[in-house]
Formats: C-alpha cells, structure tokens, sequence
C-alpha cells in the first residue's frame, strides 16, 4: 500500500513536468538551437587559400568580431535601419490611433450592429500578410488599379504610389490595414473588463461621454496600449512581407530596403550566412533594447503615478 501511494505521490508530482516536455523540446528544436547557431555562425568565417580551388581550400575559422564591425559599418544596412524608422514613425501612431478609436467607438453605447463591425474591423488581420500585399500592390498599379480608373476619368491627377515618398505611406497602410483590427481587439477587451459602476459614478458626476472616455476608459486601458506598442515596435523592426512582396512592382524597393531583407540577400543571395547571421544578431538585440527599454519607462511611469 505504501508503494503505490508512493509512486501516485509520484506521478502526481511528475505530471506538470511530463506536460512541459513536448513545448520543451519543440522550444528547443526551433527556437534556441537555431538562436544558438545563429550566435555561432556569427563568430565564424570563410578564409580562402590560393584560388580556392581544390580540397581544404575554402576552411571555417574564427573571425571574432569582425562580421559584427562589418555590420555595423555596412552603409547599407544603416541605411535600411532609417528607413524602417521612417515606416514605423507612421505605422505605429496611425493604427494604434485608430484601434483605440474602434475601441472606443464599440464599446459606446449607441453603437448598432457592433458584432459586424467588430469582425469586419478585425477580418483583415485574418488575411496573411503577403496576400494583403499582393492585394494592395495591384491596387497600386496604374494599369489595373481600379481607384487610378476612376481618378482619369473625373480628370484628376493619379499619383504614383509606388515611387519615392508616398512608397512610405502605400507600405504603411498595408500594415496599418492588416494590424488594427487585432490591436482594436486587445484594447476593447480592456475596456469590457472595466466595471459598469465606474461609468455610472461618472455620469452621476456629469461626465460627458467623451469626458468619460478621456478621463477614465483611456486611463484604465493604458496596460493595453502599451501591450500592443510593444507589439507593433517588434513587428515594425521585422518588417519584411510587405516590401518585399511589392519588389516586383517597382525599383524603388531594393534588396535592401529594410535590415531583413538585407539579411536575407547576403545570406541566400550572396552566400555570406556568417555576415548575415551577425546582422541578425544585431537586429534581435536592437529589437530587444528598444522593447525592454519602452517596457521599462513605461512600468516606471505607472509606479509613478501609482506613488501618487
């Protein structure tokens, strides 16, 4: 009788740990093995004997940090470091304005029809990214955008969006398109959790309604603003789908345009993985910086405000 309650002991104590090893290994398998090779191959490089030609001609060694002060003096990659600054700087504000909007707009108490209206704010975060792309991109395109038909016909100018400046702003809506129906999602969640008595102590106040929004709904939701600014800063500094997908439509996308897609060419395009996977390093690390650095300052500020 003890043993068997010995061994229930356990296997009771034994079950949470048998639970934890298929996400464990899976954990392991495709996301620190690959980190941690990454993080090697970085440290490594190709050094060439003679012509190169011949066995033990071409020999991995240890290169240091020279792949990272490459990177790092790379024009090119700073370069595409500005751009996607440039990008985020109108993707970040515009669809986190317009989600914590529909939150808003949702969570009012005149809205009609809000179950539509939420799933058809939200439906394009459904779409995958490259076919929102595709999408947009021949919506972009003079000769088949239907939008460029009807500018020609009512004689009004057809600019080009596919070229210079307003290629920031046809990027941008790509991913304001795409990203706010779920940021909308996580903000009107918040606002549903916020007690009923909070609103009517308002109104017996004499809140207005836009008083309340600005005095206690937007207040109380700040944990979810800055929970999807830190989303879209991490998919802001990964962007890739969108540029890309839109290459073939125009020259004004280089291979270059943004960190990831210089990654990939001098990986498959060059062949250089080792300097690619130092700019990958350096990519995730800045990724990581500016994330933990805006969590930081912003639990700062809510212990501040919480002391007082």
């Amino acid at each position: 009788m003890k043993s068997t309650a010995r061994r229930q002991s356990y296997g009771a104590k034994g079950a949470p740990y048998a639970f934890l090893v298929p996400a464990t290994v899976l954990f392991a398998l495709f996301f620190a093995l690959p980190i941690g090779y990454a993080l090697w191959l970085s440290f490594r490089k190709v050094r060439v004997s003679g012509l190169g030609l011949g066995s033990g001609a071409r020999r991995e060694v240890w290169a240091g940090l020279e792949n990272y002060t490459d990177a790092l003096s790379d024009s090119e990659l700073l370069h595409g470091a500005l751009r996607v600054l440039g990008y985020g700087c109108i993707v970040v504000p515009v669809m986190l304005g317009l989600a914590l909007l529909f939150a808003l707009m949702l969570d009012s108490e005149k809205v009609r029809l809000a179950p539509v209206t939420r799933l058809a704010i939200f439906l394009p975060y459904a779409v995958p990214g490259v076919v929102a792309a595709l999408l947009w991109g021949f919506l972009y395109l003079p000769d088949v955008s239907p939008f460029y038909f009807v500018l020609d016909r009512l004689g009004m100018p057809q600019p080009d969006l596919l070229d210079g400046g307003p290629l920031y702003l046809a990027l941008s809506n790509i991913a304001v398109w795409g990203g706010t129906g779920f940021n909308m999602i996580v903000i009107y969640t918040s606002l549903q959790a916020i007690p009923a008595e909070v609103y009517e102590a308002a109104k017996l106040d004499g809140a207005t309604p836009l008083q309340i929004a600005l005095r206690i709904k937007i207040p109380m939701v700040a944990p979810s603003l800055v929970l999807t600014f830190f989303f879209s800063i991490i998919a802001t500094l990964q962007v890739y789908n969108e540029p890309t997908t839109l290459k073939p439509l125009t020259n004004s996308v280089s291979t270059t345009w943004s960190p990831l897609m210089k990654v990939y060419r001098d990986a498959f395009g060059e062949g250089d993985i080792y300097g690619a996977a130092a700019q990958a390093v350096i990519i995730a690390f800045a990724t990581l910086l500016l994330s933990f650095g805006f969590l930081r300052a912003a639990n700062r500020r809510q212990k501040q405000e919480a002391a007082r």
